[in-house]
């Protein structure tokens, strides 16, 4: 099967960026911890406060859609409700 990557950003409104940066560091413990999770990373845009940018690769699309699912039932997939996101995603062997 097919390694999943998902490369982009985010874009976080200034209300929600502080409850955003605190569950942030959740997250990305909680995805690196996931089964088939190959890396997680989320940094902050260095020109831009309300940026960061977003990359991962899991190892098949199945172990993708168990984090998709996993981040919409979270406190990460609540908090980041207002969050604009800027993602492509394509697979690799």
């Amino acid at each position: 099967m097919a390694k999943v990557i998902l490369q982009g950003f985010i874009v976080v409104p200034d209300s929600d960026l502080e409850v955003i940066k605190r569950e942030l560091v959740t997250h990305k413990s909680l995805t690196l911890k996931e089964a088939g999770c190959l890396t997680f990373t989320v940094t902050p845009d260095e020109n831009n406060h309300n940026k960061f940018i977003v990359y991962e690769e899991f190892i098949n699309q199945t172990a993708f859609d168990i984090h998709q699912a996993r981040v919409k039932s979270s406190k990460w997939g609540d908090v980041t409700k207002n969050v604009e996101r800027h993602y492509q995603i394509s697979s690799s062997d």
